[in-house]
């Protein structure tokens, strides 16, 4: 960590021992540390070449209409069927957890749809756009794992009935949940400190949570440019896991 870094670091460090209702809002960064693949980054999804755009077939027109090239894509480039890399939260998820164990940190509101902040021991987590983790029969809602859909040849159909199974994520074309919505809202609001990560803030409606921060504590760490820098009372370009790795918890 060079002295410019380590100088910000101190300063999100001191923001921190000052705070006691923190909010973390993430995107694709807070996991690519950890092997999964974002959407927009040179190696992300968006810069493969497949039969269709990857927006196009993580659409629910397109699910409904080709749901065993759906799940083609979606087992092998979203659940990475097949890969022998072994997908662990990382740093940045560990010390979030930590945070909120220690009751500074009160909930992480996430654009990711994995589960690396309940694997690693985040209690209050707001998925924005759902997760892979549950997965309901389109016909009679039975419930089933990830490895139910990852295990499955072709379709992932009900046990029970023979409907068509679908991740419970949030497809291009679907809108997000308006309960995890509001509350999302409510912890934004509540805030005394802001802290986005890992997200260039440029897909809505989620980026627009932030205007619900009246604080004075706006954190934005991320690799690249983040839209809202002009606002904010900290910007930290780095990586995620590394910044956050350096904090003391106390």
């Amino acid at each position: 960590m060079d002295d410019a870094l380590r100088e910000k670091v101190a300063k999100l460090q001191e923001m921190i021992d000052g705070s006691d209702n923190i909010v973390f809002f993430g995107g694709a960064g807070v996991s690519t540390e950890s092997g999964i693949p974002d959407f927009r980054s040179q190696d992300g999804l968006y810069n493969q070449q497949y039969d269709y755009p990857p927006e196009t077939i993580l659409s629910h027109g397109f699910f409904m209409r080709n749901p065993s090239e759906f799940y083609r894509f979606y087992k092998d480039k979203i659940l990475m069927k097949g890969s022998d890399k072994k997908v662990e939260p990382n740093a940045a998820h560990k010390k979030l957890a930590e945070l909120e164990e220690k009751g500074k940190l009160k909930a992480v509101i996430t654009q990711n749809i994995d589960d690396l902040h309940h694997r690693a021991g985040s209690k209050t987590i707001y998925e924005l756009h759902g997760t892979t983790t549950r997965n309901y029969c389109m016909d009679c809602d039975k419930s089933f794992d990830i490895d139910y859909i990852r295990d499955s040849d072709d379709v992932p159909r009900c046990d029970a009935c023979g409907g068509i199974i679908k991740p419970d994520v949030v497809l291009y074309e679907e809108g997000l949940d308006m309960y995890t919505m509001e509350q999302s809202v409510r912890a934004i609001s509540d805030a005394d400190m802001l802290i986005i990560g890992g997200t260039s803030l440029v897909v809505y409606p989620a980026a627009g949570l932030v205007d619900y921060y009246r604080g004075h504590k706006l954190v934005l760490i991320n690799k690249g440019t983040t839209g809202r820098e002009a606002k904010a009372d900290l910007v930290i370009n780095g990586p995620i896991g590394e910044v956050l790795g350096a904090i003391e918890v106390k």
